[in-house]
């Protein structure tokens, strides 16, 4: 292969794959904290590009808001132990995440359990 050759497959490589890069960005998020929550979950997305988890959490004020918060990869999660049968609405769960930038009722999922124990700490990004 000439050098050429070998310089622009790698150009075309890193075109290819700069899409992805994008695809991946997690700015939105508090990547440097997290926060923890107690919620009731209330629909499981179990779709790709990204699983995503609809639960309630009750606020200080006795309030319920529902949050968005965003998984792995159903390829990703299924690697890591996880199955489409593992959460259910009306499970209670604890979290713990990165909550959204702009304080909106989200966050990426780092960590679940739950009080009986089935899941424990296992990680869901």
């Amino acid at each position: 292969m000439t050098m050429k050759s070998f310089g622009l497959a790698s150009l075309a490589a890193l075109l290819i794959a700069v899409p992805a890069w994008g695809h991946h960005s997690h700015a939105n998020y508090e990547l440097n904290e997290f926060l923890e929550l107690d919620a009731t979950v209330t629909q499981v997305m179990w779709i790709n590009p990204h699983v995503w988890l609809y639960v309630d959490v009750e606020k200080e004020d006795g309030t319920t808001s529902t949050w968005a918060l965003e998984g792995g990869s159903v390829a990703a999660l299924t690697r890591g132990g996880w199955r489409r049968d593992s959460l259910a609405v009306g499970d209670e769960i604890h979290v713990r995440c990165h909550h959204l930038k702009d304080g909106d009722d989200g966050c990426l999922l780092g960590y679940i359990s739950t009080p009986d124990g089935r899941i424990t700490d296992k990680e869901f990004d």
